[in-house]
């Protein structure tokens, strides 16, 4: 689906959309804080954990190509439109950036976002940490910072954003999240309009309780991945 014809989508079917009650967001300051605190205390705990996994992954990757930067670093779109630098463990060639815009024409996932099953630009690690999900770990250090929360919606880039719908922005009213329910429920295998679809069940949702669920089942999935590629 292009840009016009998601909009006319929008326009024809703005009666059947889901609109998120933003008052009640904003005054969930209790969740809002406790959630925090388990973002401030998990991401570190992640973070001791993953350690060994994270060195042997750094290893692998310069191993693999051995002058290219371990870190791969991308502006996001975060709360309320506000962008930030977000990290994950480069798992594409080093001028993957360059190759996409040719590329482009095999999207193999509808909607404001680009996912490719037989991505060129992916390299040998690549292909294992993004099917286990290991190229997400640097991303705890975002949560430590702030920046994410360890369950949210999937961060999006600006171009992506450029291509929203009134609708599809509700994604932006919270932080954007490490995991979170359309990661547990499909992934890739899902096209855009369910991804946002998942995102506002997940905001309109929001609870301490989902957020472990959320959790426990990325957790199975890091174990006996789903469809990521």
């Amino acid at each position: 689906m292009d840009t016009n014809e998601a909009k006319k989508y929008y326009v024809d079917n703005y009666d059947k959309l889901t609109w998120i009650d933003q008052e009640r967001i904003k005054h969930q300051k209790g969740y809002d804080l406790l959630k925090r605190v388990i973002d401030i205390v998990g991401s570190l705990i992640g973070l001791v954990v993953s350690s060994v996994v994270m060195a042997w992954v750094a290893y692998k990757i310069r191993q693999e190509e051995p002058h290219s930067p371990i870190i791969f670093k991308q502006t996001r779109v975060g709360r309320d439109g506000k962008t930030f630098t977000m990290y994950k463990f480069r798992s594409m060639c080093i001028d993957a950036e360059e190759q996409l815009e040719g590329i482009l024409h095999k999207n193999e996932v509808e909607g404001a976002m680009f996912k490719m099953k037989e991505d060129p630009r992916v390299t040998n690690i690549g292909k294992f940490i993004r099917k286990t999900s290991l190229d997400e770990l640097p991303q705890l250090l975002n949560v430590l910072k702030g920046e994410m929360s360890l369950i949210g919606p999937r961060p999006p880039l600006e171009r992506e954003v450029n291509e929203y719908t009134p609708h599809d922005m509700q994604r932006l009213l919270v932080k954007p999240g490490c995991s979170g329910l359309w990661q547990v429920s499909g992934r890739n295998e899902v096209g855009f309009e369910e991804m946002v679809d998942f995102d506002i069940e997940y905001i309109q949702k929001r609870s301490m309780m989902n957020d472990v669920k959320i959790i426990w089942k990325t957790i199975k999935i890091m174990i006996k991945p789903n469809g990521a590629y």
